[in-house]
Order: structure tokens, then C-alpha cells, then sequence
């Protein structure tokens, strides 16, 4: 077990000091666990979730074909005629963003709110550092509340065999859906506190940018909107664990070949595939094979042990130690690798405990998504944001970040805190 833990932990050290080379040192660390045996060839492909991978493969190409076709800048358009100043159109933008990310992954959202963004800002000529970071703090909120709304949900959703509305309604109780939305609304408070001295008038134009195709739109909210009927399905038609993934993926699959009849050149294919982005992809597989590894040592086991003595049995003190870790930890360690050690901890500290796990793993969800909030590094939708700014000749200093992003995260995680403790765990 000791070598597994060195191995574990010196990875994660490695990606902190070295984040552009994140993908190949996840890589290589999960063959390690394969080379040295620490995790057998038999457990190589259990210890994938093919069903999360083709998820957000599927759903980050179709939004680089919604994106081509000009959809964004309307949306753009349409917001700037209907918002009286710059300050009530970043709390929209981190509103409509929001609303977006509680159903596609969260750095698909900012990859398809950031140029709506950045165009209202290019037009209005205001910065637009703050509304960028408005827009992916405001995405890993909402990536809580529904089951397809970041990788983190998808895999709680998918150990838990979760269904769509379970996230609405579980076990006869309101779930996280109105846990992160309580946050959200005071939240919204803190981005409009933020803007509170952007009172400059937006000019009405009255023009629209015109939209060259319709059709991605209707791939997008028709990948959506399958994901919704899908989580309805009963047991009995014993649809594959990878169903999710096969839909985004299957729509993905429609629009390419849509594109390419509709342009006839082979751009219109490698365009959107080009877009995917296969370094995440990669550092997913080098999680799940690190995370098969370590659980296959006995390192889960002894962690929810650990756990375990540290709550005495208390199980308020247990859910509270969650949450509030996983705020910490995921400030400064992306919450996906978190939660996907994570998971299979508190799946054994419930059981040696003999209580609920409900309230544990919706803590843990909660505390790891909006941790990621508190620091630039702390979520891969605030790296892409950043990037983003970075590309278009911004420079965003921690001090940006922090003044937003912090008072962004306490505002959310507080009331969703005693949400889930009072419906869940009293």
C-alpha cells in the first residue's frame, strides 16, 4: 500500500508544479500502476468510466459547431438590447451561463459564453476580466445541480446510479438542484455588488448578427433534451452504463456529417473534432487508472478509516469535515481527481459508520465544486476562462481572481451547506 500512496501522492505534486504537462504525468502514472502491477490488466477497464469520457468528448465538439455558426454573437445581441447598463449584463451573462452549465460540462460553457461575452465587451470597449471570471465561477456553481452538469456530477451520478430527476428529487426529498440554487441567488447578489460602478448605458443598435445555421443549436438542446428522456428509462430496458456518453456522442456523430454534406470539404469535420479537447480526455484516463490502482492497494479502504476515527462516529462532525475539506482541497487541486478519490472513500466510511451516505457524497459534490471557485488553478472552467482572457492580450493577476471568486464562493456553499444537512441529515 505504501508504494501506491507515494506514487499517488507524488503525481499530484507533479501536476501542481508542472499544470501544462497535467495529461502526461496523469498518463504515466496510471501505467506505472499497470507496469508494476499495482493495478492488473483484468482492472484496466473497469476502472474506466467510458461513459463520462464519451460525455465530454461528445459535448465539446457540438459546442464548436454551435459556436462556428455564429450563435453566440447573437445571443450577444440579443442581450445587449434588453440590458439597461453594463452591470446588469455581467450578472446575465453570469446568470445565462449558469443556466447553461446545469446541463453541459462546465468548460464546454465558458467555451460557449466567453465569446458572447468578449463581443459585448469588445462592442461596449469594457474590460473584460472580471465578466469572464463572473462566467466560469458562476458555470462551476451550477455544475452541481444536475446530473450532466460537470464531470464531477456525472461520476457521483454514475457510482450512485443516479437519474436525471434524482437530482430534483431523492429519496421522497428535494436533492442538490435546490441546495446550488440557493447559492446561485446569493451569489448573483455578490456579481452584482462586484459591477455595482458599471452604470454605463448600453447603446441600442437594434441589429442582430445573423446565425448561418440553425441546426447545432438543435443538436446541442437535442443532446439535452435525450439526456433528460434517457434518465427517465426504466430498469427493464437495461440501457448500457454508457448511455449518456452515446448520446452526446451520437449527436456530435449527426452534426459532422450534417457539416460536411452542408460544406463539402474535409475542414467541416476536422474543424469540430479539433476542438475536442483530448489533453483533458487524456488526464481522465490517467485518473481512473490511478484511482483503480490505489483502491486496488487497499488505499480507499484505509483512507475511509482514517475518516471514520476522525468523525467518532459523529456524523454532522463527518459532514462537515467534507464539505469544508473539499472546499480547501479543491481551491488549489482540480476537483475532478478529488472527487474521483473521493467517491469510493465515502462509500466504504458510510458503511463502517452504518449511516446515510446521501448527505456525505452531496457534501462532497457541493465542497469540491465551489471550492474550485476560491483560486484560478482551482477548476478547470477557471484555467479555461483564464486562457481565454489570456489569448485575446489580457493578463489576469490572482488579485482579480480572488476578489470575485472568494466572496463568490462563501455566498454559495453556506446556505448550501445547511440545505443539505437540514433535508439529508437531520
Amino acid at each position: 500500500m505504501i508504494p501506491a500512496i507515494i506514487l499517488f501522492a507524488a503525481t499530484y505534486v507533479l501536476m501542481l508544479t508542472f499544470s501544462k504537462f497535467r495529461p502526461y504525468i496523469a498518463l504515466t502514472s496510471g501505467i506505472l500502476f499497470i507496469l508494476t502491477g499495482m493495478l492488473p490488466l483484468d482492472e484496466i477497464l473497469p476502472a474506466l468510466d467510458f461513459n463520462v469520457l464519451l460525455m465530454i468528448g461528445g459535448t465539446m465538439g457540438l459546442v464548436q459547431l454551435f459556436i462556428d455558426s455564429h450563435m453566440p454573437e447573437r445571443m450577444a445581441d440579443m442581450i445587449m438590447d434588453r440590458m439597461p447598463n453594463v452591470q446588469w449584463a455581467a450578472v446575465c451573462l453570469s446568470l445565462f451561463a449558469g443556466v447553461i452549465s446545469a446541463f453541459v460540462d462546465n468548460v464546454a460553457t465558458v467555451l460557449m459564453v466567453a465569446p458572447v461575452a468578449l463581443e459585448i465587451c469588445r462592442k461596449l470597449k469594457t474590460n473584460p476580466v472580471p465578466v469572464i471570471i463572473s462566467i466560469a465561477v458562476s458555470s462551476n456553481l451550477q455544475g452541481a445541480a444536475t446530473l450532466v452538469g460537470d464531470t464531477t456530477a456525472i461520476m457521483l451520478g454514475s457510482a450512485l446510479d443516479m437519474t436525471f430527476m434524482d437530482f430534483f428529487w431523492y429519496h421522497g426529498k428535494l436533492s442538490i438542484f435546490f441546495a446550488v440554487e440557493l447559492g446561485a441567488v446569493l451569489s448573483a447578489c455578490i456579481v452584482y455588488y462586484t459591477f455595482r460602478k458599471e452604470k454605463a448605458p448600453i447603446p441600442k443598435s437594434g441589429k442582430l448578427t445573423e446565425v448561418t445555421d440553425y441546426i447545432p443549436t438543435v443538436l446541442l438542446f437535442g443532446a439535452i433534451g435525450l439526456l433528460i428522456c434517457a434518465s427517465f428509462a426504466p430498469d427493464s430496458w437495461n440501457l448500457p452504463a454508457e448511455t449518456n456518453g452515446l448520446i452526446c456522442c451520437s449527436m456530435l456523430l449527426i452534426g459532422l456529417v450534417y457539416n460536411f454534406a452542408r460544406k463539402k470539404n474535409l475542414d467541416a469535420v476536422a474543424g469540430p473534432l479539433k476542438a475536442i479537447d483530448f489533453e483533458t480526455l487524456g488526464l481522465l484516463v490517467g485518473l481512473f487508472l490511478m484511482i483503480g490502482g490505489i483502491s486496488h492497494m487497499g488505499v480507499i479502504d484505509a483512507l475511509a478509516q482514517l475518516l471514520a476515527d476522525l468523525g467518532k462516529g459523529n456524523v454532522f462532525l463527518m459532514y462537515s469535515i467534507i464539505v469544508w475539506a473539499s472546499v480547501l482541497i479543491s481551491a488549489f487541486i482540480d476537483n475532478i481527481p478529488y472527487v474521483a478519490t473521493m467517491i469510493p472513500v465515502i462509500a466504504g466510511l458510510a458503511a463502517q459508520m452504518g449511516c446515510d451516505p446521501t448527505p456525505l457524497y452531496f457534501g462532497l459534490l457541493s465542497g469540491a465544486t465551489l471550492g474550485g471557485n476560491c483560486t484560478p488553478i482551482g477548476a478547470s472552467a477557471n484555467i479555461t476562462g483564464i486562457g481565454i482572457l489570456r489569448r485575446e492580450g489580457y493578463e489576469v493577476k490572482n488579485s482579480d481572481f480572488f476578489k470575485i471568486g472568494i466572496p463568490f464562493t462563501l455566498a454559495a456553499i453556506i446556505p448550501a451547506y445547511i440545505y443539505i444537512w437540514t433535508v439529508f441529515g437531520v
